[in-house]
């Protein structure tokens, strides 16, 4: 369907709808209905979600911090409010959302990133921030895969590592954390983090990779089932999750409690 025969069939002009593409304008929720019934083949589940996200503000907690922090961030914080599940590989850093205060202090202030002191304030505020997330009334199912090389990152206080490995052990405690860690021996993990944020829609999911100048957010179910596949392979070969609860003569074999253990006995 061409441009000029949707908009005559929305009722609008051509020039308004080609604004709507370039999202410099929106469309009325019965104009977006009656173009998916015309064009057929479409989920209304998925239609109405994004009704849903064209009435909604944008706003939230995250909006506190407009002015003091790039878009990326808002729009982080406000893809993992409404999701119903998130898939975070991290090779070099424990992920933002399991981070202490000390630890995110410590990359920010040992870090190559040229931010005035105000600004690394910032920023550290808002990553502890975002971690609420899982502690909220409806908490999505956050399943982290962490590279035992991020286990021996090196900082100038011993204690900031041993208080966040412990950190780990107390919020893999939570019925919505799973916690992995793929150690150096096997196949060779990926030397980039990534994050599938899912919502209850899955044609709205969108997979975040980290890159050293600014993450990609890439969006299609090709895209970002891409990514859930490789997430999955990390799983299957990574150590079975923490899992404090589990006395320590049932523990058989490698896992990923006894490796942080391992790691966190020096620094007692």
């Amino acid at each position: 369907m061409s441009v000029a025969e949707a908009a005559a069939l929305m009722g609008m002009r051509q020039p308004h709808l080609s604004n709507a593409e370039a999202a410099r304008t929106g469309l009325s929720p019965d104009r977006v209905r009656l173009l998916a019934t015309t064009v057929g083949g479409i989920s209304t589940t998925y239609i109405e979600a994004l009704i849903e996200l064209g009435q909604s503000s944008g706003k939230g907690w995250w909006s506190t911090y407009r002015g003091l922090l790039d878009d990326p961030h808002l729009d982080l914080a406000e893809l993992e409010s409404g999701a119903t599940g998130l898939d975070n590989y991290e090779p070099m850093f424990i992920p933002g959302l399991l981070q202490t205060r000390g630890y995110a202090e410590a990359i920010y202030r040992d870090g190559y990133a040229n931010l005035s002191e105000e600004d690394k304030e910032a920023a550290v505020r808002f990553r502890i921030d975002r971690q609420d997330v899982l502690r909220s009334e409806a908490p999505p199912e956050f399943h982290a895969i962490v590279h035992e090389a991020a286990l021996h990152l090196g900082l100038r206080d011993r204690t900031v590592m041993r208080d966040q490995l412990i950190h780990l052990i107390e919020v893999s405690r939570l019925p919505n954390v799973t916690i992995q860690v793929l150690p150096f021996e096997g196949r060779v993990g990926f030397g980039s983090g990534f994050m599938v944020i899912r919502p209850i829609v899955p044609e709205l999911a969108t997979a975040v990779v980290s890159h050293i100048e600014r993450d990609l957010y890439l969006e299609g179910t090709q895209a970002v089932g891409k990514y859930q596949g490789w997430f999955g392979k990390l799983s299957e070969q990574a150590l079975p999750p923490i899992d404090a609860s589990v006395p320590p003569d049932a523990r058989l074999g490698k896992n990923s409690l006894g490796l942080v253990q391992r790691l966190l006995y020096p620094l007692l």
